[in-house]
């Protein structure tokens, strides 16, 4: 009895141990990436561009997270460097009007160019922005965690999900995430080029509280869209940033 009881605190030692000395393999790609200290430089257009020196975007931090492993690994989560400064600010800045936890999506590759199946997203100044949910009027998190198959859910024009319509689009929570991420862009001496959403969701968006102040802020929100871009933009909102 006793040698086993020996062998088994062995073993479990043995397991503590490899496993808190067993590197994250995020956290050592993400280190991999940051050695670049150079300024980023934007060329060309979100559709035409590309990127010197792109920054990495963390993976997460305290209310919010990149969407997917699959897509960071290959490189997506790339940003021009003041993009990713007042990304973050913002995100920093929401943690003291909401609880809410945020995912961010698809941005660009380190170097720019085509991100596939993207029309834009070239020179490291556009983001995706996943849609927060609720869902009977509570935070819903649980279509957050399903990678990159949350580009392919569908809302309705009133922002419910197709599967389940007790879940729907927090567009307050949106509005609140535009307004401080144009705030921040503007101390950096950049704005928001444009939004791209759903063009039926708008008046969502815009009966909001906070959308009454985007809408008189005069923030671009895209008007006309393909009918292929328009449904694409359902379960998140992408957003074009610009030097002002």
């Amino acid at each position: 009895m006793k040698t086993l009881s020996f062998f088994l605190v062995v073993f479990c030692l043995s397991s503590c141990s490899n496993g808190q000395d067993r590197p994250d393999p995020i956290d050592e790609y993400y280190k991999k990436h940051i050695a670049d200290t150079l300024a980023s430089i934007s060329h060309g257009s979100v559709s035409n561009g590309s990127l010197e020196h792109g920054k990495l975007l963390p993976y997460n931090g305290n209310n919010y997270s990149y969407f997917d492993t699959t897509s960071y690994f290959s490189g997506r989560a790339f940003l021009h460097e003041d993009v990713l400064a007042f990304t973050l600010k913002a995100y920093k800045e929401l943690e003291s009007v909401s609880d809410r936890f945020y995912r961010i999506m698809e941005c660009s590759n380190k170097k720019g160019g085509k991100l596939l199946p993207h029309q834009t997203h070239q020179n490291g100044t556009s983001i995706d922005f996943m849609m927060p949910l609720t869902k009977d009027h509570k935070p819903y998190y649980r279509l957050d965690k399903i990678g990159v198959s949350h580009y392919w859910l569908t809302f309705d024009d009133a922002g419910k999900y197709s599967e389940d319509k007790s879940v729907e689009i927090d567009f307050e929570a949106i509005a609140q995430h535009i307004l401080l991420l144009n705030e921040a862009a503007n101390e950096k001496g950049w704005k928001i080029k444009k939004v791209i959403i759903k063009i039926e969701l708008k008046d969502e968006l815009y009966a909001t509280p906070s959308g009454k102040k985007l809408k008189s802020k005069g923030i671009y929100v895209v008007q006309g869209l393909s009918k292929l871009v328009n449904s694409l933009h359902d379960e998140h909102y992408h957003i074009d940033f610009a030097k002002v």
